[in-house]
């Protein structure tokens, strides 16, 4: 098995009010609406959608019921610090939690924290460590 994602799907509650975050308050234009699943225009990179979360916890073989923390963390890298402010801004003015606002980070970069209505946790950052970071934009 490769390192590879092919997609990342989150299993969301509420698909209209997951649609209406990522679209109207990120920005993110939806390629595929089947009713039962959303995908996003991915630019290249691995696609991201969303799935009704009993749906998803069923195919997958698992309960759709849990708390806390997942062990899950959707990475974002991007060109500038003032870049992670802005991400970090725009998510809030959407209804992220706001789980850690943008500031220096341990290991030397700089970033911060959200988690979407679904409690999805999205990590913002930069930093200037590397020239072949993966940038998501």
């Amino acid at each position: 098995m490769k390192a590879h994602v092919s997609s990342i799907l989150l299993g969301v509650r509420d698909m209209d009010e997951a649609k209406r975050f990522y679209t109207e308050g990120l920005g993110w234009k939806v390629e595929n609406d089947w009713g039962v699943s959303v995908f996003f225009a991915s630019d290249g990179a691995s696609p991201v959608g969303f799935y009704a979360r009993e749906g998803l916890a069923d195919q997958v073989g698992t309960s759709a019921e849990g708390s806390g923390f997942s062990g899950l963390v959707l990475t974002y890298v991007v060109r500038s610090e003032a870049r992670v402010d802005e991400v970090i801004a725009e998510a809030g003015k959407a209804g992220a939690a706001i789980l850690k606002p943008a500031g220096p980070l341990p290991w030397g970069g700089y970033g911060g924290t959200f988690a979407d209505p679904d409690g999805y946790i999205w990590s913002i950052s930069h930093s200037d460590q590397r020239a072949d970071q993966p940038y998501a934009e």
